[in-house]
This record gives structure tokens, C-alpha cells and sequence, in this order.
């Protein structure tokens, strides 16, 4: 029974360590909290964001292509990230949100 804790805790320790380290990951985080404005409408708890204009991501968990559809074209009272995000943050912001969404 330890063993399988110890091989459990190590598997999750390796993977949540990988994306802490990933710079695109970290790159989306920060944009996510300041630059998008986006932890002012929606929910994601890697972000420690709690709003509820916008859809809970956590509940959602977008795929990266999705995120990203949304962020350029704006989508209901979400408006285009164009021109106030480069494409670059686009698609670092996407990465995370889909990212961090799903684990």
C-alpha cells in the first residue's frame, strides 16, 4: 500500500513539475491574471480566480483551439483580444488555459 502512495505521489509530483517549468504554461498564466483580463470573468482554480461573468473553465475545460477561437473573435459579451494581446500571448494564454483546465 506505501509503495503504491509513493509511486502515486512521485507521478503526480513529476507531472504538475513539468508544468510549472513549462515557460509557454507560465507565459499564459501571467496573461491570464493581468494582460487579458480574463481572471475577471472566469473561473479557473491553477489561476486562483473566482468571477462568474464569464464561463468556469474548470467545469468547461477547453481545448486549446477553442481558447484561443474565443480570444480572437470575442464570443458573447467576451470581446476580440486583437490588437491588445500579440499572437504569441494568444496562443501562450490558450496553452494554459486548456492546459491548466484539464488537470
Amino acid at each position: 500500500m506505501k509503495l503504491r502512495l509513493i509511486f502515486f505521489m512521485l507521478l503526480v509530483f513529476s507531472f504538475t513539475s513539468h508544468l510549472k517549468s513549462d515557460e509557454i504554461f507560465l507565459k499564459g498564466k501571467e496573461i491570464f491574471l493581468n494582460a487579458g483580463n480574463c481572471a475577471s470573468c472566469h473561473t479557473l482554480k491553477d489561476a486562483g480566480s473566482v468571477a462568474n461573468i464569464g464561463p468556469n473553465l474548470n467545469e468547461i475545460k477547453p481545448a486549446a483551439g477553442r481558447v484561443k477561437n474565443s480570444v480572437i473573435n470575442g464570443i458573447g459579451v467576451m470581446p476580440s483580444a486583437l490588437g491588445i494581446l500579440t499572437d504569441e500571448e494568444i496562443d501562450a494564454v490558450s496553452h494554459y488555459v486548456s492546459v491548466s483546465s484539464n488537470y
